[in-house]
């Protein structure tokens, strides 16, 4: 798997790609067996498969987004949502320029609450101009097609879907401790205020035990199918 693009302008130009896909990930702590640039690795797995799979301009990633509530953990490094935004505006204008005037949001962190906000703006300013993806929807029917043991609220960070995912597109990056990595915190209301230190020492929630390849493959598979939707809503079709 390739974390940043190697088409030239001469293949870009010969695409004539009218969507940009923009992989979102983070810089944060993912317990003792993942890396920090895990949600990154993530986004642009998701990202990569779509473009693979349809005609789009695959942007490199954003790799450090709104990892706060991850603070207490070495390693974990945070922009500001208000640093955020201004760094997916900018990307907007620049492509606009160029003649590209829709993009979809590739997601691969939780935390990134704002990109909500910035979708719902960038439509209401110019409809069907912006995506945000994968939507809870399209996370919850791909982890019934993998056939997930976990449920979202249960696997929240660090869990059975990321390790399987990461199983799956670079398994030399998942350190053995996840068979013994299980965390559970299913009450955790006040993980705004307190941060996840309050809920986790480890930093993981959720059942990375229950990690497989062939998991992360059919989540992926699932994915691919369900950014056909978004990309084609864009398109106004």
């Amino acid at each position: 798997m390739d974390m940043f693009p190697t088409a030239t302008t001469t293949d870009i130009a010969a695409s004539a790609s009218q969507v940009a896909v923009l992989p979102i990930g983070s810089f944060e702590q993912h317990g003792p067996f993942l890396p920090l640039a895990t949600d990154s690795i993530i986004a642009t797995a998701i990202a990569g498969a779509a473009a693979a799979h349809y005609n789009v301009l695959l942007l490199p990633p954003v790799t450090i987004s709104c990892s706060h509530e991850h603070a207490a953990w070495p390693g974990t490094v945070s922009i500001s949502h208000h640093t955020l935004s201004t760094i997916i505006d900018d990307i907007r204008t620049s492509l606009t320029g160029s003649g590209i005037t829709r993009l979809i949001l590739v997601n691969g962190h939780g935390g990134n609450y704002v990109l909500s906000n910035i979708v719902q703006t960038a439509n209401a300013t110019t409809p069907r101009s912006m995506s945000l993806f994968p939507t809870r929807t399209d996370w919850d029917t791909a982890r019934t097609a993998a056939h997930l043991d976990t449920d979202a609220h249960h696997d929240m960070h660090a869990g059975e879907l990321e390790v399987s995912i990461l199983l799956h597109v670079q398994p030399q990056l998942v350190g053995p401790g996840y068979r013994d990595g299980d965390h559970a915190a299913d009450a955790r209301s006040m993980l705004l205020v307190d941060g996840m230190r309050a809920y986790t020492e480890s930093g993981v929630i959720g059942k990375p035990s229950a990690g497989t390849p062939e998991k992360g493959q059919m989540l992926l598979a699932s994915l691919v199918a369900s950014f056909q939707q978004h990309l084609d809503h864009l398109n106004g079709r």
